[in-house]
């Protein structure tokens, strides 16, 4: 695989199931060097081996769908070019698809009703005079913020306080109605005139008399109206703080959500389950007496409308303890009461990345489960008996249930995304969108391995290996998080360096997800320690085992926390000929202010006192630092501010290093994994001339600059 080769990596989202159980529709989506960008359709997929998949829709990037619960109506969202995703509808059966919000800043996710009639969707709601709301008033020329809480900002969103996350419900128009005509001449006087029964023709007065109440919900409430062709969303939420998570009950009566309403919400990372009434009103608090400070993620009633099932992370009395918690499954009345864990706090973890909560039968929940370098998709019923559905090597992204029939999308290393169906216990391929991948680019599969740490504790972990008896330059990988895995799955990075003639070794150190709430913990307040002797032993047991691997040709490279553990260990080890450091936490003194969640990541992390952290710290250590490293940062970047890599950059080079510093404007952290296809083309060359430079390989000799 070649960093041309990206536009091949078809991304497959979770599965949304015809109720009938005959047939799921994904979204599959991929990078586009033409439009510099991510482009995408709904994909129909039949469980009958005797039918195809095909393509239902042709938008630019169609996303998230989802059927009514009824099976006559699919749901999803669809952007067009450089525009934000609005929320759609078309016949199951086919037809046109019909746009349902023109909202400033879009739609990011929604639920149907159990009746099918209507949707509650989330959209940020800017504030008056930001984000374009006031004609000529462009970014630089908006008002200044006044901040007095830490939380402020997120990477990917910017500021969120003045366009915080609100929740909107609109009735489902009949798809087969005569189609809106924007009324001109004559006409427009007309329907001007029927808009309201004031004749001073004040536009205010308009809009009060056309149904508003004028007050911060009614003026917000609607995307168009249906003097816009677009049906009115009623607002249901206003706080100045995300509204995540929204699901209806099972009588379609009201709505849950999770949110952090409560008193000082803004000195914790608490949040709770509220519930507000479908037709409006005050949301209310559901509390769960023998649970202590939670981080709820997610919330759905089960079937039978008895349970309520939710996930969360325990956040100890100081209600900040979040490292490395694994999120729990659990469940409780709908009418209120205690909770029960249903899933194992210490070894599982259902907190996969994109997970949410599915329902099956009556009374049971779908969810994924983190597990060794895998993501596996677990049923538990409310009252705590659970089964392990998909297992192996293979990473799980979704699933979802239709008369009883389980469909999935996974990843392995052999696809990028596809779709399966689960049948006695087996898994039936669907799907082929990786096809591509394979004859076009090629795909090297991994090789598991173990190897004991200098204390004997077991170091998981893979090695890509590239074609040919060596010896091959090698690269040691180190993920982010860290409370993060590599998986067995396809990994577009390590393919494009092990197709460039090199080893890629990739690992779990002790700090990772997936071993269990321990092996995550041990790193707390001992950043550096055990989990870089467990990437060295890692590296050492495969320079030994393999004689194919060059021990005299090392690199290592890692983002965010991997570029933590890149930039730590090359002040402390001098093998290495060369290092990339991507996103990384560098400084912890600086990272406290600059970051979006500085004010108490790295305090939970390293710690507080000053000679603790320093001793921690790669900054703090930097001028024992003599490998040539290559700097790599987004301008963007909310996570691991650029400060943090423009002051490790700078260091270097007063010292002497061999160095560079590459940033991309307009990227935030994601760079590597969403940033736009023009720039993770270039991010990928760049990396690999670099490498060339310092570890060249029979294929890429004389290419550096």
């Amino acid at each position: 695989m070649k960093p041309e080769h990206l536009p091949l990596l078809n991304s497959v989202s979770a599965p949304a199931v015809l109720p009938d159980g005959t047939r799921a529709v994904v979204s599959v989506v991929r990078p586009d060097f033409a439009a510099d960008s991510y482009v995408g359709q709904l994909w129909s997929v039949p469980r009958d081996p005797e039918k195809l998949p095909r393509r239902i829709t042709r938008g630019f990037r169609d996303t998230a769908p989802a059927f009514s619960p009824d099976g006559r109506v699919l749901a999803f969202l669809r952007a067009s070019p450089g525009g934000k995703p609005q929320l759609h509808v078309v016949e199951a059966a086919g037809g046109e698809p019909q746009a349902l919000t023109d909202r400033k800043m879009g739609v990011s996710s929604f639920a149907w009703s159990p009746d099918s009639t209507r949707i509650v969707f989330a959209s940020r709601e800017p504030e008056d005079g930001r984000y374009g709301t006031v004609d000529g008033v462009g970014s630089g020329a908006e008002d200044a913020r006044l901040i007095t809480d830490y939380k402020y900002r997120m990477n990917g969103v910017g500021y969120t306080r003045d366009k915080p996350l609100q929740l909107f419900l609109l009735d489902v128009p009949e798809l087969g109605r005569e189609p809106w005509v924007k009324p001109v001449g004559r006409g427009a006087r007309r329907s001007d005139s029927a808009a309201g029964n004031n004749s001073t023709g004040n536009d205010d007065a308009r809009r009060d008399d056309a149904g508003s109440d004028n007050s911060e919900a009614g003026r917000s409430a609607a995307s168009g109206g249906e003097s816009g062709g677009f049906p009115e969303a009623r607002q249901l939420t206003t706080a100045a703080t995300d509204h995540t998570g929204a699901t209806f009950s099972r009588d379609g009566t009201a709505v849950y959500f999770v949110a952090a309403l409560h008193e000082d919400a803004d000195q914790d990372l608490a949040t709770g389950i509220y519930r507000v009434k479908a037709d409006g009103g005050t949301p209310a608090l559901v509390p769960v007496p023998n649970l202590g400070a939670q981080t709820v993620s997610d919330v759905r009633e089960s079937a039978d409308g008895r349970w309520l099932f939710f996930t969360g992370q325990d956040l100890g009395s100081t209600r900040q303890d979040f490292v490395a918690k694994n999120t729990v499954l659990y469940s409780m009345p709908a009418s209120g009461g205690d909770a029960t864990a249903l899933s194992d706090a210490e070894n599982m973890d259902v907190a996969a990345p994109g997970n949410t909560i599915g329902l099956r039968g009556q009374d049971s929940a779908l969810v994924l489960n983190t597990a060794q370098g895998t993501v596996e998709l677990l049923e538990f019923s409310a009252t705590g008996n659970h089964s392990l559905l998909v297992h192996g090597d293979r990473v799980v992204g979704g699933a979802e249930d239709g008369a009883g029939t389980v469909f999935l999308s996974y990843s392995d290393a052999a696809t990028a995304g596809d779709v399966a169906v689960l049948e006695d216990g087996q898994l039936r391929l669907l799907s082929d969108f990786s096809a591509a991948l394979r004859t076009e680019a090629g795909i090297i599969e991994p090789q598991e391995l173990t190897f004991p740490a200098p204390d004997g504790y077991p170091v998981h972990g893979w090695l890509v290996l590239p074609p040919g008896k060596g010896p091959h330059p090698v690269l040691l990988n180190i993920h982010g998080g860290p409370f993060a895995q590599y998986t067995t799955a396809f990994f577009d990075e390590a393919q494009v360096y092990a197709s460039a003639g090199y080893a890629v070794l990739m690992c779990n150190p002790r700090g990772s997800a997936g071993y269990g709430q321990a092996h995550g913990r041990s790193i707390k307040e001992r950043m550096g320690t055990v989990d870089m002797q467990d990437v060295l032993a890692f590296l050492d047991g495969s320079l030994e085992k393999f004689s194919s691997l060059d021990a005299g040709a090392l690199g290592i490279m890692g983002g965010s926390y991997g570029g933590y553990l890149t930039a730590w260990t090359i002040s402390q080890d001098h093998r290495f000929r060369a290092a990339i450091v991507e996103r990384g936490f560098l400084d912890p003194v600086s990272f406290t202010g600059s970051s979006d969640i500085g004010w108490f990541f790295g305090g939970e992390y390293v710690g507080s006192a000053a000679d603790q952290v320093a001793a921690q710290s790669p900054m703090a250590t930097v001028a024992a630092v003599r490998t040539p490293t290559l700097v790599i940062h987004s301008e963007d970047d909310l996570r691991c501010p650029v400060e943090q890599g423009q002051r490790y950059f700078t260091a270097l080079k007063q010292q002497g290093v061999d160095s560079s510093f590459l940033v991309f404007p307009g990227e935030d952290h994601e760079l590597s994994r969403t940033g736009t296809p023009h720039h993770r083309r270039q991010r990928f060359e760049h990396i690999l001339a670099w490498w060339a430079k310092y570890l060249p390989t029979d294929s890429n000799r004389g290419e550096s600059s």
